[in-house]
């Protein structure tokens, strides 16, 4: 889930949030962290916001199979240190973002929605709006 803001993000902010994902997938990928839970499953980076002010990164994760979210996001948030000094080495910041890792749940939303459009009473509705 994206931070809600008014403003759509600059081009700095993206190019910003673009270069960190890249950083932390990779770093997940070469297995450069040191929690077995993290080391085991399979991440997707999905999302990076960052704020205006490039001082704060939420960071949108899921798994490949959906299996034990809320320890991986614990573990992550618990490596943030070591995975915020690889970013501030490889980009050359000001200020290196703090990182939050959520989980993403708008896969989560989308098959929710998909089931309620599957329903039968709302493809009879559909149909009734159809005719």
């Amino acid at each position: 889930m994206p931070i809600v803001s008014s403003k759509e993000p600059s081009q700095r902010q993206l190019r910003v949030a673009q270069e960190i994902k890249k950083i932390i997938a990779a770093a997940l990928e070469r297995g450069e962290v040191r929690n077995p839970l993290i080391l085991d499953n399979f991440i997707t980076i999905t999302d990076v916001d960052i704020s205006p002010d490039l001082k704060l990164c939420t960071i949108y994760f899921m798994t490949l199979n959906g299996q034990n979210l809320g320890q991986i996001e614990d573990d992550l948030n618990a490596e943030a240190w070591g995975l915020k000094k690889q970013i501030a080495s490889k980009l050359k910041l000001r200020y290196t973002p703090d990182l939050n890792f959520r989980m993403d749940t708008s896969f989560a939303e989308v098959d929710r929605i998909e089931k309620l459009l599957r329903d039968p009473k709302v493809a009879k509705d559909l149909e009734a709006k159809k005719d």
